[in-house]
């Protein structure tokens, strides 16, 4: 077995163990909504796993790393605090409702199947660039791409952040109950923190892509982009908002939809 098998194999095995303890957790409390923060604590956890492995060391390695580990950390939390804030999550209760409906399924198997199992593959797909671009030796300083890489990654990070804080200040001021949220970074873009999030992982493969095999990994960031913006991300999002807020439309329509730009006039009225 080749040294970069081991390494894919392991990270696979800590995903698993990482996903059954969390099951098992949600199991006991009877809610699966913690599974969303995984996918901020998960990645942290296969960036350190590879870093350890490999024996760390390098300038890449813990750029990486470190860039990875911090924003799982700062993501893992933030989610952990607003599932503790808004309960558990309307998605998965109908989800796993109609599987006890429909199929007959218990909310244990159904958990299992239907939510944890269908994610743990997907974390470690996107995942790749902190897997592959740390196993090759060299080179082992950051050049020019790297810094690049690590500068869009930090870029992406305060930008993330900055756009959940701005949401969390506006969420709780009940003046603004029912309102669209249109100001500081939401303003340019309606989804600020999914943007951050590909700018960190794009980061992240222009580090790993100067070594050639992590340039393989670029999978990972184009599949949480696609994730992001055509499947799971403001597929899923925005139509509840459209129901829930009525001006979402214009937002909708004078705002852009992913990268930041200057929002068009608002419609008359």
């Amino acid at each position: 077995m080749t040294h970069l098998a081991e390494i894919l194999i392991i990270d696979i095995a800590v995903i698993v163990a990482l996903f059954l303890s969390a099951w098992l957790i949600c199991m006991a409390i009877g809610d699966v909504t913690p599974v969303d923060s995984l996918w901020g604590f998960g990645l942290g956890v296969v960036a350190i796993a590879t870093y350890l492995q490999t024996g760390g060391g390098t300038e890449r390695r813990v750029a990486m790393t470190l860039l990875c580990a911090i924003w799982a950390a700062r993501l893992g939390t933030y989610m952990l605090s607003r599932w503790r804030s808004h309960g558990p999550d309307g998605r998965y209760i109908r989800l796993l409702e109609r599987a006890k409906a429909d199929r007959g399924y218990s909310f244990a198997y159904a958990s299992l199947t239907m939510v944890f199992l269908r994610q743990l593959p997907l974390l470690w797909l996107v995942s790749l660039p902190v897997q592959l671009g740390q196993i090759p030796d060299e080179p082992a300083t950051l050049g020019s791409a790297g810094w690049a890489g690590l500068g869009l990654g930090v870029f992406g990070f305060f930008f993330e952040s900055i756009a959940d804080w701005q949401l969390v200040r506006f969420k709780k001021d009940s003046a603004n109950a029912g309102k669209v949220m249109d100001r500081g970074l939401w303003r340019y873009t309606r989804h600020p923190n999914y943007f951050g999030d590909a700018c960190v992982w794009f980061g992240l493969w222009l580090i790993a892509a100067e070594t050639t095999l992590g340039r393989y990994s670029i999978i990972g960031p184009l599949f949480l982009a696609y994730t992001l913006t055509s499947w799971s991300g403001a597929p899923t999002t925005e139509p509840r908002m459209k129901r829930k807020k009525p001006d979402y439309e214009d937002y909708m329509r004078r705002t852009s939809g992913f990268f930041p730009w200057p929002p068009k006039p608002s419609k008359p009225a």
